[in-house]
């Protein structure tokens, strides 16, 4: 008798899910729609790059749990900017949970066309309250002048770069929240040779890192050493 084909989600851990609801508990309906999200990613990670591999069995507590954190840093948080949002981390949970308030959006911005499109797809089944923009990080930023309340990143680029794309939305009101692995002290290191930044750093719940928060960035200005060798 031929053996049935495996099911999408065989590589998941069951374990993995409880340990990820553990430490950020959701209600049935935002799980409910999270479980619809992870089948979509499984589905499309066959023919798609969307996580690594290697991340699969503990695809909730690497990258779902580990987006849901930033709900509880930003509780009143209703309209948020994911910067290259990739698979969907932690942009399309954060829509995923934004379908339970009214008014809230959280806008998608991703310059590659098949992540994209993967993305938007991901919004449909969720019914996730999102928008995609097709864009490069620059020229979003550079065209966006609506208020935000929140903007974040997750493996994207180094806090210096970041805080270079956040420096507009925050000026505005909005807070910045990056996901950033153990190295965030030596990048925060680096960071302030160019930013007066007062960074409060929170661990993240589920051992993979820090939470960067910011809710000032100001661009040092240069040294009269500088400005002279650079005339």
């Amino acid at each position: 008798m031929a053996r049935a084909p495996a099911s999408k989600t065989s590589s998941l851990s069951p374990a993995d899910k409880a340990a990820a609801l553990a430490l950020t508990p959701v209600s049935p309906a935002l799980e409910a729609r999270l479980d619809r999200y992870v089948e979509l990613l499984l589905t499309w990670q066959a023919t798609t790059n969307l996580v690594a591999p290697s991340t699969l069995p503990q695809l909730w507590t690497r990258h779902i749990a580990d987006s849901l954190q930033l709900l509880t840093l930003a509780p009143a948080a209703r309209i948020w900017i994911d910067l290259g949002s990739g698979g969907g981390f932690p942009g399309v949970v954060l829509a995923c949970a934004m379908a339970e308030h009214d008014g809230a959006m959280v806008h998608l911005v991703e310059r590659n066309a098949k992540k994209a499109a993967f993305l938007r797809e991901a919004l449909r089944v969720t019914g996730g309250r999102g928008t995609v923009h097709l864009s490069d990080i620059v020229d979003y930023v550079d065209s966006n002048h609506d208020r935000a309340d929140c903007i974040t990143a997750r493996a994207l680029a180094s806090l210096n770069v970041l805080l270079g794309f956040a420096k507009s939305p925050v000026a505005l009101g909005a807070k910045a929240l990056f996901l950033k692995g153990q190295d965030v002290e030596s990048e925060l290191t680096e960071a302030t040779k160019y930013w007066n930044i007062k960074p409060i750093l929170h661990p993240s719940r589920t051992g993979q890192g820090w939470i960067a928060e910011f809710d000032g960035i100001e661009r040092r200005s240069a040294s009269p050493a500088t400005q002279r060798s650079c005339a």
